[in-house]
């Protein structure tokens, strides 16, 4: 019986170290097998606690989304690139929809986000491509 609560112990410090939930869900069915052992169950009763624990854990956090890898385009978002919502300075833009803009203290290049025209003036960053500067709405 302490084997299995001993063994949830141990996934339950690697499930604080990975920050994960899959340990979260064994160290769960260990405590369950544990539980099992306890009650003087049969092994065989003992391993189907800890699977059918660890399995329905899984899929009750799979039905709530608690798993899903949530994907961030960096190239759009302003919590990862900071200069997201920065404006530049567009002196005269090529027929290509290009232009070379001074930003932190050195010569980018910029390009028209789909649907802008292109005219001299104030832009704001919506995106970073690379080393390229995606610019839209005149300010």
């Amino acid at each position: 019986m302490w084997v299995w609560f001993g063994l949830a112990a141990i996934a339950l410090i690697g499930e604080v170290m990975t920050g994960t939930f899959y340990l979260l869900l064994v160290a769960l069915g260990l405590a369950a097998a544990g539980v099992a052992a306890a009650l003087a169950m049969a092994l065989q009763w003992q391993l189907v606690a800890c699977v059918v624990v660890a399995l329905a854990g899984l899929a009750v956090l799979r039905g709530t989304g608690v798993l899903k890898k949530r994907e961030i385009d960096a190239s759009r978002n302003a919590n990862v690139n900071l200069d997201i919502g920065q404006t530049v300075q567009v002196e005269q833009w090529s027929p290509a929809g290009t232009a070379r803009v001074w930003y932190r203290g050195a010569q980018w290049q910029a390009e028209l986000a789909a649907g802008e025209a292109a005219a001299p003036g104030t832009y704001l960053i919506t995106e970073v491509r690379g080393t390229r500067l995606v610019l839209s709405g005149k300010r």
